[in-house]
């Protein structure tokens, strides 16, 4: 049977599908790849083993299926950057969208960021592909602002590397973060603030 005869997945199916792959995202955030198992997954997710490996033909396939929707995730605040737009606003809509994918997915953040220490074993071909295509993308638009004259004149990739590595550290390093802060700070509300401030200030013509 060929992809394009696939029938769609029934209501039922597709929250399966949803709920092994939360259960598997949570098995991975606190095992890693190697000490999670299918049995902790179908454990987790209230399902047999038999019907975890229906929907899904390894722990293998598992990860990556999570990883590479994870990605997808990460990667639509940034193609959603408006070419069209205020050039300011729009990188900064883009930090501060960074900074509430902190606030509201760590875990996957986390996993991602594990995931990328290992060598990206299951997902060197995107990163060497889709990524780098949506990447030059965002980079064609940055240029096309600095050459205007529009943003202040910097290394658009390495910005692109900063916005990832300021705002993912929220949530990668969360319990440090807290830590130094102290109770009763918002460490997203106020990091936010200062990013703004600091790419404000970085860009501004």
């Amino acid at each position: 049977m060929t992809d394009a005869t696939v029938p769609p997945m029934t209501r039922i199916q597709q929250k399966n599908r949803d709920l092994i792959l939360q259960s598997a995202l949570e098995a991975f955030s606190a095992n890693g790849f190697r000490g999670a198992t299918i049995d902790q997954i179908a454990r987790l997710a209230g399902l047999s083993k038999p019907n975890v490996l229906y929907y899904f033909a390894s722990k293998d396939d598992i990860h990556k299926t999570l990883l590479t929707t994870l990605l997808d995730m990460w990667l639509a605040p940034m193609q959603q950057i408006d070419a069209e737009g205020d050039p300011l606003t729009e990188v900064l809509g883009y930090v501060q969208a960074k900074m509430q994918m902190s606030r509201d997915f760590p875990r996957e953040s986390r996993l991602f960021a594990y995931e990328i220490l290992q060598g990206a074993p299951h997902l060197t071909q995107i990163l060497g592909g889709g990524l780098r295509e949506i990447v030059e993308r965002a980079v064609a638009v940055l240029e096309g602002w600095m050459d205007q004259g529009k943003l202040a004149r910097t290394d658009p990739r390495h910005l692109i590397f900063s916005i990832w590595a300021m705002t993912q550290h929220y949530a990668d390093f969360e319990i440090q973060v807290r830590a130094v802060l102290g109770p009763g700070r918002d460490p997203i509300q106020e990091g936010g603030a200062f990013l703004d401030a600091l790419y404000r200030k970085l860009l501004t013509p």
